[in-house]
């Protein structure tokens, strides 16, 4: 049956954390440090449904905290950290306690939590505390954020067992045929959607389902050895018996267990994860420099001034005395990290906050293998960019500290400090930001313009690090968020500016509200808009030129592909990102540096061949199919053609002869199957069950014994076609009254009759049905192959009118009646949100993968495939959304220099995160020249008279410019000019006003117009090879 009310809201979260995350609800973690980084931390737990979250801070916060704390408002600032965080964390999920600590970490208040996240904490507390969890089992993280570097660690102590250390689903593949030999060969039959298995060296499988070699479905898991594509090496069956035929070979999970060292030993001698053995060093230094300003913050009693050298070189000095690096120590890295360490920017804390959470999750539930033991992060490169190098201390001050030139005696210049207003003198919002990219740079991100395409969970974090960030926040900035999907109850764990009151209400109009709660400056405007070619009057190339930016947060690659092709038009830049459960990217495409982004691996589109879903599945997803189709085929098509029948009973006349027959067919079905009550439903579901799931088999059973051979000595029951048996119906079986039930309902919401769920009373009619006996047809032909199933059946004209004409009585005898209802039926349309719709696919499926003895799948699983549901979860969108605004810093920047990008891919189930410089864009030759795809021709098509240019003017600039002979001209599919007409007709063309062909095409006028030119010697490549033609109009 469907799933908790809780499992609605988490369902796309335990696609990812699996079982384990029923544990969540009962979980108790600390999180010590509530600034940024803490906040993405608890933020992400409650989302996720922890049971018990406590916040513990001991500081007041302060306006600056505003830049990346996001739980905080104005309001807040002076209250205790913890305890102004406490209200906008018990909002987020309802179901969460959450509570505020501001007193001691005490080790009786300690041994209350499963897990201990320690953020902002000196290094004598964390190995104090690291101490305590280590001794008492209690898993332990720290999570550190400073400027652009972040620090993580974990310790889950000397035993902690892990139940499923992988993501995905498991591995199964059917058998061809298993070797009797040492070792065994399985030959596994190909997929569809890929080449064959996918299981890999060293994987244990066990047997289910064999037929001969028996001996293999008792046997223990044994591990695989992959031969190839479609063959594994198993252990020694030469004193089996001879394999006959079926079987599945099936993945299984062990759990494992691990061991931690604990934070003050795992210092001296650090195990460091890292995406490639060349990050090594790069982190060896960080783990150095992280010590090291430990060393200076309990020297100085403060972190180093922005910018200050002298405090850098000191940070330098503390990690060459320290000694705690592994290999050379890289000092230009020490000091980078020193002289922005007090900054404090979001999107760092969100990445670090993000990964911290997932650790945590990997703690309570158990899921996916822990970070063994430290990672390291850093966007360092940003402080190579031109124009940040000659910061000075006095540009990245506070602005409560900053000094101002002024005129002293005798017009001497002097300094004194910034007189900021009466509400700034406690300092700006910004100033962990200004911190690290100076006061210039903040107005300059107040002035940007920017689109965001999708208010989803990524869309929800980008605008929340805008908002931090105070992006368009400034004269004559502009952030246009637009979505136009609206809220729903399994958003509300992943999409943080979402609340339970604003399920059904738009996204884009919630979301724009929250970024303006988060920071009332920002410029923000909500549209309910796709943008595809119908939007184009909106969205034009005027509205993608004045950008200087464009977010992608989309979830289909048609529409991500649309934005692409705009955005390239326009020179727009563009950051695509994107999450599939643990996993996460973000791309950027700069003008003209970078490669576009180019198409995205589609996935399988969930299409299997006819007679496989029909007659031979042999995986749970074609039985999941089979389901969908099976629900459209009863509850949406026949509605919707009776509906069109009675309306216009001339309809079926537009369609083939074949596809008429059949349509009417479904409605004289229809027609007589109609309920009067309840229990004529539940009838009706006992027929259908009975003709599904023993009729069907057993006439294809009787066509095709289970003994049949294709030819001598080779059986038809083999390779890809599992032999399968008819099902017995009992009322009493859950699996068989769960069928009944579900499908009982939406027959009747489908003819608008009451339904009852009343389990008793549906047993009882159950019991009253009596069914005749099955009779099998002989001589019945069934397709074997794709080609017949598709080959189109010759209509029975007569049979088409005669069915039409006693339909045509029907109707007028219905339209006649008191008592018909416009429209007769109800259509019902698959929602993979609606339980009782879930509850029908699981149950028809599984009753279908028992007739051919395929596992079945439980209620979310089935939910997910057959709802083809993409797995999230927070910590995810969250990291994701921090990487993907680094790199709005560098756009903001105006950055020209490809090697200071990054394109990032990130994976939460290994704790792994890649980022690499994109690749440079593709180049051709052309006309004797080198270009790339982002080169195009402008040329401002006004004469000298002020009028819009003629074709031959065109002509003459192509040739003059670039000393290209045109032969051809169009736009689009409209010809401007052609050599090889007549010279009365090129005569007449070369005069024409390039917009006058349009018009006459019925093409509305526009300023700008993209010609496509042949030139004179072009050679076959130079067809998709040459730059475009812009032309401007007056």
């Amino acid at each position: 049956m469907a799933g908790s009310g809780e499992e609605g809201l988490y369902s796309r979260q335990l696609y990812v954390l699996g079982g384990g995350s029923r544990r969540l609800a009962g979980a108790a973690v600390l999180v010590s440090g509530l600034r940024g980084t803490g906040a993405q931390v608890a933020a992400a737990l409650v989302l996720a449904g922890t049971g018990r979250v406590v916040l513990h801070d001991r500081g007041a916060a302060c306006t600056a905290d505003r830049a990346h704390q996001f739980l905080l408002e104005e309001s807040d600032v002076g209250r205790n950290r913890a305890e102004a965080s406490q209200q906008a964390l018990t909002e987020l999920n309802p179901h969460v306690t959450v509570a505020a600590h501001i007193g001691e970490l005490s080790e009786d208040f300690l041994a209350s939590f499963q897990v201990v996240v320690l953020t902002e904490s000196s290094l004598e507390e964390q190995l104090h505390v690291g101490d305590f969890c280590h001794a008492r089992g209690i898993c332990f993280i720290v999570a550190d954020a400073k400027g652009l570097a972040g620090q993580l660690f974990c310790d889950f102590g000397e035993r902690f067992i892990v139940d499923d250390p992988a993501e995905g689903d498991l591995v199964c593949a059917a058998v061809q045929h298993i070797s009797q030999g040492n070792p065994g060969v399985v030959t596994c039959v190909g997929a569809e959607d890929s080449h064959g298995h996918l299981f890999c060296d060293g994987d244990l499988v066990t047997f289910s389902g064999v037929e001969g070699m028996t001996e293999l479905n008792s046997q223990e898991p044994v591990p695989v050895r992959v031969l190839d594509a479609f063959r594994l090496e198993i252990g020694d069956t030469s004193s089996f018996s001879p394999y006959r035929r079926g079987g599945l070979v099936s993945q299984l999970r062990l759990p494992q267990v691990h061991s931690y060292e604990p934070l003050r030993r795992a210092l001296a001698e650090p195990k460091i994860q890292v995406a490639s053995h060349e990050e090594l060093p790069r982190s060896h230094s960080l783990h150095a420099a992280f010590q090291a300003l430990h060393a200076f913050r309990g020297e100085q009693g403060r972190l180093p001034r922005p910018r200050a050298l002298a405090d850098a070189e000191r940070v330098l000095e503390l990690a060459r005395s320290l000694g705690a690096q592994q290999g050379p120590l890289d000092e230009d890295i020490v000091r980078a990290f020193a002289s922005v360490s007090a900054g404090d920017l979001c999107p760092v804390a969100a990445i670090v906050g993000a990964l911290a959470a997932q650790e945590v999750l990997k703690a309570i539930t158990r899921k996916f293998l822990p970070l063994d033991q430290w990672l390291y992060f850093d966007a360092l490169e940003c402080l190579a960019l031109e124009g940040v190098t000659r910061l000075t201390e006095e540009d990245c001050a506070p602005v409560r500290a900053r000094a101002e030139p002024v005129l002293g005696i005798g017009g001497a210049a002097t300094t004194r400090a910034h007189a900021a207003p009466p509400s700034r003198q406690t300092g700006s919002r910004y100033d962990g930001q200004i911190a690290v990219f100076g006061a210039t740079f903040q107005e300059q991100l107040g002035h940007q313009k920017y689109l965001v395409v999708g208010a989803g969970a990524i869309g929800c974090e980008l605008l929340k690090n805008f908002a931090m960030m105070g992006l368009a926040a400034g004269p004559g900035g502009d952030l246009i968020v637009t979505d136009m999907d609206t809220v729903a109850l399994s958003n509300l764990h992943r999409q943080l500016l979402y609340r339970s009151a604003d399920i059904s209400k738009p996204k884009s109009v919630v979301a724009a509200a929250a970024v303006r709660r988060m920071n009332p400056s920002v410029r923000v405007t909500a549209h309910q808009n796709q943008v595809g070619p119908a939007t184009e009057p909106l969205y034009g190339d005027d509205f993608f030129r004045r950008l200087d930016g464009v977010i992608s947060a989309l979830d289909t690659l048609e529409a991500r592909a649309y934005l692409e092709s705009r955005c390239r038009r326009c020179l727009t830049p563009l950051l695509d990102s994107g999450t599939e459960g643990p996993r996460g990217n973000v791309l950027a495409m700069v003008p003209p540096l970078t490669k576009p982004l180019g198409p995205a691996s589609a996935p399988g589109d969930g299409t299997f061949p006819l007679c496989t879903l029909r007659f031979f599945p042999r995986t749970i997803q074609h039985t999941l199919q089979w389901a969908r189709d099976e629900f459209e085929g009863l509850f949406q098509l026949p509605a919707e053609h009776v509906n069109r029948f009675m309306e216009d009973p001339a309809f079926p006349e537009q369609l083939p002869a074949g596809k008429a027959l059949e349509v009417l067919e479904q409605v004289r079905d229809s027609l007589r199957e109609r309920p009067r009550d309840w229990q004529d439903c539940v009838r009706w579901a006992r027929r259908h069950w009975q003709s599904r799931y023993h009729d069907a088999i057993a006439q294809l059973l009787h066509t095709f014994p289970p003994e049949h051979e294709t030819s001598p000595g080779i059986p038809f029951w083999a390779g890809d076609r599992s032999c399968p048996h008819p099902l017995m119906f009992n009322p009493d079986n859950d699996a068989h009254l769960e069928y009944i039930l579900a499908a009982a309902h939406l027959f009747a919401q489908a003819h608008k009759v009451p339904p009852c769920s009343d389990r008793a009373a549906v047993q009882t009619i159950l019991r009253s049905v009596v069914l005749p006996p099955f009779v099998p047809q002989e001589g019945l032909q069934i397709s074997l192959v794709e080609e017949q199933e598709e080959a189109q059946v010759p209509a029975d004209c007569r049979r088409l009118a005669e069915l039409t004409q006693d339909l045509v009585q029907q109707r007028e005898e219905l339209v006649g009646g008191e008592e018909a209802q416009v429209p007769l039926m109800e259509p019902i349309h698959f929602e993979k949100d609606n339980n009782i719709h879930v509850d029908f696919i699981t149950a028809a499926s599984n009753l279908r993968a028992e007739n051919y003895g395929i596992p079945p799948a439980d209620w979310l699983t089935s939910k997910r495939i057959a709802g083809r549901i993409v797995p999230a979860i927070i910590t995810t969108t969250a990291a994701v959304a921090g990487l993907a605004c680094l790199e709005v810093y560098k756009l903001v920047w105006g950055c020209q220099d490809l090697s200071f990008y990054r394109n990032s891919n990130l994976c939460l189930s290994d704790c792994l995160l890649l980022r690499v410089q994109p690749l440079p864009p593709p180049t051709y030759q052309y006309g004797g020249r080198e270009w790339n795809c982002w080169d195009r021709l402008e040329m401002r098509a006004v004469g000298a008279d002020g009028q819009e240019m003629t074709v031959q003017d065109v002509l003459d600039w192509l040739q003059r410019t670039h000393g290209w002979t045109v032969t051809m001209l169009l736009r689009g599919h409209t010809l401007l000019y052609d050599r090889e007409e007549d010279e009365e007709t090129r005569a007449r063309q070369r005069v024409q006003r390039l917009s006058e062909n349009l018009e006459a095409a019925g093409e509305p006028r526009q300023r700008e117009l993209e010609l496509l030119y042949v030139c004179e010697g072009e050679d076959a490549e130079a067809e998709d090879n040459r730059p475009p033609l812009l032309c401007f109009l007056p």
